[in-house]
This record gives structure tokens, sequence and C-alpha cells, in this order.
């Protein structure tokens, strides 16, 4: 299997990209095929003693940063490496493709580069974030901030393939995102949505509050992008809070460092378990074939970790499951 990676998407490209997919090659057993800058990409391969065996290297000497538009990928910057990489995969040269560059960006390239599956509306940006008893899939979580409940319905299907051939959970429990349990919560948008999936088929669970989806009572959480991104960014931003409150409560005092030396066991666990780089990477789900966003800060245990999820999406012929289901 060949995974198609960006070189030079996110923060702290392209030594970490490179380095998480010399890890990848080693644990996952696949082959790789990187876009972006050959000589610079040899060059910090050959200083930080990183192999580039099982890898090839297409060579692009533009990059699409943050600033630029979404639509440059496709445009302006198509021969950046973002824009090689999608090119690439459309064509087969690759089983799927990941950057940690440019969100938006990556999400037109997705819906008009590589193109949708065929009867998606919308694809959806999907990260998997942490709960108090697993995981759960978001979506969207920012591709599209008006949506349709055909659209959401589409969401859920996808959601619910992913999470039940790519993560292995049984039977996964659909929620549609709301300000109330009720039925007849929310706007017109909800409330025909929750009509639509209450008859779809799915182990639909009705409406979830905010403060409910952080417990971990659906394996899917359905929402329009506005709210999903909005939800996303809050759970990062309470949970990096949260973590370095504790971090600070130990490291204050000579009890508290006492305390930690005891408690070192547990809160490395908690950490683990709340640590967005376990899960690698978001996807993009609705494209005809398999794209991963992986976080702009991502480190080398990240781009690995989406590697990881990308051969798994790929073994599980989620995107055949996806078109059948529909």
């Amino acid at each position: 299997m060949k995974i198609i990676v960006d070189a030079f998407g996110g923060d702290n490209a392209p030594l970490e990209i490179i380095k998480g997919c010399a890890e990848a090659v080693q644990e996952h057993g696949v082959e790789i095929l990187l876009t972006g800058k050959e000589a610079v990409i040899r060059e910090v391969a050959a200083a930080n003693g990183i192999s580039l065996d099982k890898m090839e290297i297409e060579d692009c000497n533009e990059v699409l940063t943050m600033h630029d538009s979404a639509e440059s990928v496709l445009k302006a910057k198509k021969n950046s490496s973002m824009g090689v990489g999608l090119r690439l995969l459309g064509e087969g040269r690759g089983d799927a493709f990941i950057s940690a560059g440019n969100s938006g960006a990556l999400c037109v390239g997705a819906t008009l580069g590589v193109k949708r599956i065929k009867g998606i509306k919308r694809p959806a940006f999907a990260p998997v974030l942490p709960s108090a008893t697993g995981c759960f899939m978001l979506l969207d979580g920012g591709a599209n901030v008006e949506c349709r409940p055909e659209m959401l319905r589409q969401f859920a299907v996808m959601g619910s393939v992913y999470m039940q051939k790519v993560m292995k959970v049984d039977n996964p429990r659909v929620g549609l995102a709301n300000v109330g349990a009720e039925d007849h919560k929310g706007t017109e948008l909800y409330r025909e949505t929750y009509a639509i999936l209450k008859e779809s088929g799915l182990n639909f669970i009705g409406n979830v509050e905010g403060r409910d989806i952080p417990k971990g009572v659906c394996d899917v959480v359905v929402c329009d992008g506005f709210t999903g991104n909005m939800i996303l960014k809050t759970y990062e931003g309470v949970a990096a809070v949260l973590m370095k409150e504790i971090k600070n409560m130990f490291a204050g005092s000579v009890k508290g460092k006492a305390a930690a030396v005891l408690l070192m066991k547990q809160l490395k666990g908690m950490k683990a378990r709340f640590d967005y780089n376990t899960y690698g990477g978001a996807p993009i789900l609705g494209s005809s074939k398999p794209v991963f966003k992986a976080h702009g800060d991502a480190k080398a245990r990240t781009i690995k970790n989406a590697i990881g999820l990308c051969k798994d999406y790929v073994e599980a012929k989620a995107i055949e499951e996806i078109s059948s289901a529909l």
C-alpha cells in the first residue's frame, strides 16, 4: 500500500513529517510518496539520520500556506506540495493522501479535485475525539457552515460506516447535536433532520446536548459545520486549559510534586487518553478516495498514527461501504 504525504504541510514540516513517515514504514509496512522540495527533503533526512527507505519523492517547489485561499490549491498553487499530492491521488499513484496543511484548501481539493462519492452532496471534515468511554466522531467539523437535512443524514451514514469499519465500534450510536434532548428542540434544520434520522435505520439515539458529548453518550455526533467547528475548538481549548491547570497544580509546591510522583502513572494515562495525536488525523468523508487532515502542529507520532488510520481506512474498503450504504 502506498500513502501520499504532503511533506511541507503543517507547522513542523518537513522534519516531523519525514520522521513520522519513516516510523510508519517500519510500524505499518507501507510505502510512502512524499510531495515537496526534493532537495530539502533529502537534506533534512540526511542531517537527522532519517532513512528514506521505501519512500519516493515527487519534486515540487511551491508550498501552500495557511494564508492562501482555499481555491488556490486548484489554481494559483496547484503545483504546491498539497496540490500535487491531491492530483497524484486522483491519478491513482497512491491509495490515500495526508496533509497537515491548510484545512480549507484540503477540503476544496478533496471535493473538486479528487471528486466526491457518487450521490454525496458535500464531503464532511470528520475528526475523531476522545471521550470518557473511548472516542467519538464529530461531523461536520467545519467544512460546510450551512447544511440541509439530507446532508446531515449523509454525514450520519458516513460516520457510522467509518466508526464501524475503521474504529471497530459495533452498531455505532448516532446523536444529533442540539440545545435539548426533546425532538422539538432546535432550528428547523435540526427538527427536520431528527425526523429523517429517526427513520434512517441507523442506531439513532436522538438529540445530544453539548455537556453530554464528552461523556461518550454516542459514537457519532452529527451537526452542521458551524456548530461542529465551535464544538471542536471549544473541546480542544478546554482540554488544553485543564491539562495546564493540572500541571500547575502539581508543580506549584513541594507537596504537589510529591503527589505527582505518586500519581505519575495515572496522570500519564489521562494525558494519553485525551491526546489528539492518538488518532492522528481527521478523514474528509465523502471524498471518492481517502484524504486525511493531520493537526497543524503535528509531530512525528501524529503523522505515523494518521498513516496507520489511512491504511485501516483503505483495507476496510470504507468508501465502498459508504457508497453502498447510501
